[in-house]
């Protein structure tokens, strides 16, 4: 990968471009927090060749709005599955979203 491919990728959410030292820096939380989220199953982080955690923007999303919960006093596990549920939701949003809108045509020509 050369170095213009890096940094074009810098701009993808999904590219790991975070160490966990840096993800726990930028969240405000320690690197067990980022664990336990890991262990989870809230959010698996790539691993670089040397086996270290890397972080993506998404991830870190994500792991932020699991942080608001458990500071407002949700255990850790809870605020798993409601992010979980909540991700569930809006994807069964956006599909529904999708149906009305293939739908909108049928619907007025008959």
């Amino acid at each position: 990968m050369t170095a213009d491919d890096t940094f074009s990728r810098l701009d993808d959410d999904d590219y790991p471009a975070y160490t966990m030292g840096r993800a726990a820096e930028m969240l405000g939380t320690t690197q067990g927090f980022l664990r336990a989220i890991g262990d989870a199953r809230l959010i698996t982080p790539l691993r670089s060749q040397g086996g270290h955690r890397r972080y993506s923007r998404y991830q870190l999303r994500i792991a932020a709005r699991a942080r608001e919960l458990v500071d407002e006093g949700t255990p850790i596990e809870a605020a798993c599955r409601i992010i979980a549920l909540e991700d569930q939701l809006e994807e069964a949003q956006r599909i529904n979203a999708e149906h009305r809108r293939s739908a909108a045509p049928h619907t007025a020509a008959t």
